[in-house]
């Protein structure tokens, strides 16, 4: 689970998020009280598209910010990539999926031209990949000058009087929604998601790792009692 490292723990990753395909938009809705379509119009707004513009939507599992954006963008060219083709097969039986893009691919090896999209956006992919500092260097390399990265994903709980019940939820509200929507499958994907929010980088550290990587005007918003950010910053 969260204690995994390197290919294996890529591997577990991809394996989950295949099994969990099925049931993974009622369970962030149900996680998140539905406050997950708030985040992903304010995704979509951070990334600041005009009309004809050309967006990568990296981790897009079923095309949640995808579809989203297609929504809020008048001939918005919009390409889905994620390593895990479960989570597209159900993104792609979804009204308005046939107008936009899908691809396999890795973000750390993405298969596409430098220079390529005026912005690119993520839902809940840094804190899976097996190395941060190459995903941004990836989503810089096919952004066109000047273009936007959006980061969407959750902090560990703050220290303050609300931790001990986001604790609470983390730890056994979301494994047991998992299992009764999911099963017993469904019970240990959702304990490694809680756990690797736990291990995951704070907002701050988050921002100097996308600094780091070149990002420019990097800024953030945190969201549900601090445990999501929005992350924002420019080629």
């Amino acid at each position: 689970m969260a204690h995994l490292h390197g290919e294996e723990r890529a591997h577990y990753v991809q394996d989950m998020f295949g099994r969990i395909a099925g049931r993974y938009n009622l369970m962030n809705t149900l996680m998140t009280g539905g406050q997950d379509m708030r985040w992903r119009r304010f995704v979509v707004q951070q990334a600041e598209l005009q009309p004809g513009d050309k967006l990568l939507d990296l981790a897009t599992g079923t095309g949640d910010i995808a579809l989203e954006a297609q929504k809020m963008i008048p001939d918005l060219e919009v390409v889905g990539a994620d390593f895990s083709l479960p989570m597209m097969m159900v993104g792609k039986a979804r009204p308005g999926s046939a107008r936009m893009m899908w691809a396999g691919a890795d973000a750390l090896h993405l298969p596409f031209a430098n220079n390529t999209f005026d912005a690119v956006t993520s839902g809940y992919l840094v804190r899976n990949v097996i190395d941060i500092s190459r995903t941004f260097a990836e989503q810089l390399r096919v952004l066109k000058p000047g273009g936007r990265i959006v980061v969407l994903d959750s902090t560990p709980p703050p220290n303050n009087l609300l931790r001990p019940f986001i604790m609470i939820h983390l730890k056994y509200i979301v494994p047991m929604l998992g299992r009764l929507i999911s099963g017993k499958e469904g019970a240990d994907a959702y304990r490694y998601l809680p756990e690797s929010t736990q291990k995951f980088k704070t907002a701050d550290e988050l921002a100097t790792m996308m600094r780091d990587a070149g990002v420019r005007n990097v800024t953030f918003t945190r969201l549900m009692f601090g445990t999501m950010a929005v992350h924002r910053g420019e080629k």
